[in-house]
């Protein structure tokens, strides 16, 4: 482990900002659905409201934090910063938190199709940015 900084690749740079605009993603989801409910309700079965009308405030805590620590944590990574994997570890635990709870406490797979998409893409894609934020630490391109 090499405590000097050296220039990373452009590859860094374009994986960076890609992650930055796939957080950007995640926090427009979470504001669309913090403050357009009325509309989605409405495109609802009562029973896939029932659902989403359940969900606990824990739950949507962990949606937010997830999508705005990811994004900081992106920010970080442009910033060249190592700060940036613990951002994304959090945005990773509280991402599965969420997503136990959608799909195994609400169940909601039973009356939302393809549930298990975005959740299983969401986590694949954290743990390849916990990994490259590691990588990017080891090879000195982060202080």
């Amino acid at each position: 482990m090499t405590n000097s900084t050296s220039k990373p690749s452009i590859w860094f740079w374009v994986i960076s900002v890609i992650a930055l605009f796939w957080n950007f993603f995640g926090v427009f989801q979470y504001l669309y659905t913090a403050y357009n409910q009325v509309e989605m309700l409405e495109t609802m079965t009562q029973v896939q409201r029932e659902v989403f009308e359940a969900i606990p405030a824990w739950a949507t805590a962990c949606f937010a934090i997830a999508v705005f620590s990811g994004t900081i944590a992106c920010i970080a990574l442009l910033l060249r910063k190592k700060w940036a994997k613990p951002l994304f570890i959090l945005s990773f635990i509280t991402a599965v938190a969420q997503f136990i709870n959608w799909l195994f406490i609400q169940n909601a797979d039973e009356v939302f199709p393809n549930s298990f998409a975005m959740p299983i893409t969401v986590t694949i894609i954290g743990l390849l940015l916990i990994m490259f934020s590691t990588k990017s630490i080891q090879k000195g391109w982060l202080k």
